[in-house]
């Protein structure tokens, strides 16, 4: 998963076409494929203003090129 900014997410799909998967406050939204169920992105509860994409589901990522980071809970850095 990476965060992106709204500005620079653009979803070709209708969203309505997806799954969507809430639980305990329902604050952030999961969003896969009903077909195949692959967790294609998300709202982050802890940053709701931001979007959390999987980069496999990206065309044109190399995924072995990039360089993981790591996260601790919801902080950023």
């Amino acid at each position: 998963m990476v965060r992106v900014a709204e500005s620079d997410f653009e979803l070709l799909s209708p969203i309505s076409e997806l799954g969507l998967y809430t639980f305990n406050k329902h604050i952030a939204k999961h969003y896969f494929c009903p077909t195949c169920g692959i967790h294609a992105f998300h709202r982050p509860r802890s940053y709701p203003e931001l979007w959390a994409v999987n980069i496999r589901c990206l065309v044109g990522v190399d995924v072995s090129s990039v360089v993981p980071s790591q996260v601790f809970g919801s902080k950023l850095d």
